[in-house]
């Protein structure tokens, strides 16, 4: 693989899934999954006409699990094209090429269906926190004390109850990427799209930020797709990860990561967890057959 792949020791998956001249062959579902995306392709073309092809040929299924909380990772190297499927599914970005198929419906636009989480804080600073968790609800007409009641409990479940009355320019970043969290929770999605929402915080309160996507995907029973350039990061949240190829991006490989017992700070220093790390990143930087 290219140079440029960059990644921090910290994930990797047991067993890959079978490869073909260095790409991941998808084996499509008989029944229908939660998702599918079918042959996605994406070029962007500028201004002066000059096309960038940022995604090539990306197929794969995620079954629908009922009763069981889900993480996929996108696993690639900045600027490889990762964001640019999570818009595709999204329904921000129309495909150039390919289809998205949520719940054997396919994508033409953004719905309720799908809630993101960006990098950047998205928050609307003139709103409270308990306003900008609501407001998804507020535009759907629902009554207000309905509304106090749901984002008392996304408040609680993000530990943001007590800056509930609280503006943006108040909180931290973790703090704000919580309300970004509960805001697209509240919501109630079929999935969640978060891309790379931890980032831009130090390591500790990213820790803090991974433990409690944990959490409220098993409490929520959320198919969680999330982006990350950080090994880590990956091994830590995902329960499958799909290891992408720099731009034009396409899919390498697939990754199950094992069960883990216990997920917390702790388990990123054991040895299974620098096992399951090291698989991974000889898979990444292996070169491409």
């Amino acid at each position: 693989m290219s140079s440029e792949v960059k990644g921090e020791p910290g994930t990797v998956a047991v067993e890959s899934a079978q490869q073909k001249k260095g790409s991941y062959v998808a084996k499509q579902s008989t029944q229908q999954p939660k998702l599918r995306i079918e042959d996605l392709g994406v070029t962007y073309v500028d201004r002066a006409g000059k096309t960038t092809e940022a995604v090539r040929e990306v197929t794969l299924d995620i079954e629908d699990k009922p009763g069981c909380g889900e993480i996929i990772v996108f696993l690639g190297p900045s600027g490889c094209g990762k964001s640019t499927i999570l818009k595709a599914v999204a329904g921000i970005l129309p495909p150039t090429r390919g289809q998205v198929v949520v719940d054997g419906q396919p994508v033409v636009d953004v719905g309720r269906d799908r809630g993101m989480v960006f990098q950047t804080y998205t928050s609307f600073g003139w709103l409270t926190v308990r306003d900008n968790v609501e407001y998804g609800l507020r535009l759907q007409g629902i009554p207000k004390e309905q509304r106090r009641q749901q984002s008392d409990k996304y408040l609680k479940a993000v530990g943001l109850y007590d800056f509930a009355d609280r503006y943006p320019k108040d909180l931290s970043g973790g703090m704000k990427q919580r309300v970004a969290i509960a805001r697209t929770l509240i919501n109630k999605p079929k999935l969640v799209l978060m891309d790379e929402p931890f980032g831009a915080l130090d390591p500790q309160t990213r820790w803090g930020m991974q433990s409690l996507l944990l959490d409220i995907s098993r409490e929520e029973d959320n198919t969680i797709l999330f982006v990350t350039h950080d090994v880590s990061e990956a091994v830590y949240l995902a329960d499958t990860i799909y290891v992408l190829a720099p731009r034009p991006t396409h899919i390498l490989h697939r990754v199950d990561v094992p069960f883990f017992a216990t997920r917390d700070v702790g388990l990123k220093s054991s040895t299974e967890f620098r096992n399951v790390e090291k698989k991974l990143l000889d898979l990444i930087y292996a070169p491409a057959t």
